[in-house]
């Protein structure tokens, strides 16, 4: 036993070392080590079914192939895992893959159907989740379905958050304000609510829900730290967002925190709404 165990640890060990070169970026010699660690795990003596489909995952993402072999090898990994470790955080990414295939192929509705596989219901980990509730929300906004579009990325939004992912977080926020912006009415539910008491649909077809304005000023508040901490860059659509904002809802202590920086902003379409 002790044998296998030390084995399978030497497996692990190459895996995550296969890993760490990827991330590095060194993908040539990540995947030449791949093709090893892949047939140690298949052999009798270092079995593992999971860094198997992992392995076979990443050769998959990285080796030119016919299209339909790489859709159906993705869906062998992805099934693999659910019936190894169904919720794990090598099951998400193995669907967050199989819906990216889906959604580059255009097939939005098979990607869409992939995305509703991973949840919390089912134990997949909060960053896996926010990243699968954010490219979901930009699928339905291609579809112009924006009121689920609008609930995806406030999840994705709280979730990423969570998960200590400010770039992703950001992405999310931004993309929701951008949303709504285009109608605000104070009587509209507030996200919280929409997204607990969001129901499957009885039929197709888009939808529209206007924005309340205190969530718009929940994501500005927090966004503020944020994107002035750096606004130099000669496109800052987001620092936009923000004077639009600001103007929708009045709030003139927004335009003042931006305009004290006016001398650092290079956007000219910034500072010239800013001096309008």
């Amino acid at each position: 036993m002790a044998v296998e165990d030390s084995s399978k640890s030497r497996l692990q060990d190459d895996f995550l070392k296969f890993r760490q070169t990827m991330l590095r970026g060194d993908v040539a010699t990540a995947i030449n080590d791949s093709a090893s660690i892949l047939e140690r795990s298949r052999s009798k003596e270092e079995r593992d079914p999971a860094i198997e489909a992992m392995i076979r995952m990443e050769r998959t993402l990285h080796i030119p192939n016919e299209p339909s072999l790489v859709g159906a090898e993705l869906r062998w990994c992805a099934d693999r895992m659910n019936a190894l470790s169904p919720g794990s955080a090598s099951h998400g990414v193995c669907l967050l893959n199989l819906a990216a295939w889906h959604r580059n192929k255009g097939e939005t509705m098979m990607s869409l159907a992939t995305h509703s596989s991973i949840s919390l219901s089912i134990g997949h980990p909060i960053e896996i989740i926010g990243l699968s509730r954010l490219e979901a929300a930009r699928i339905l906004v291609g579809l112009d379905d924006l009121d689920p579009a609008m609930r995806h990325l406030w999840s994705a939004r709280e979730y990423l958050t969570k998960s200590s992912m400010p770039p992703e977080a950001l992405s999310a926020s931004l993309e929701w304000l951008d949303l709504a912006l285009e109608e605000i009415d104070s009587e509209s539910p507030r996200m919280s609510v929409r997204v607990t008491e969001a129901t499957p649909r009885s039929k197709p077809g888009n939808t529209w829900v206007p924005a309340n304005p205190e969530d718009i000023r929940d994501v500005v508040e927090s966004l503020m730290p944020v994107l002035l901490a750096d606004v130099s860059g000669d496109e800052r659509k987001d620092l936009g967002l923000i004077l639009d904002a600001a103007e929708a809802l009045g709030e003139d202590s927004w335009l003042e925190k931006i305009s004290e920086r006016v001398s650092e902003i290079q956007d000219s379409s910034v500072v010239a709404a800013l001096q309008s």
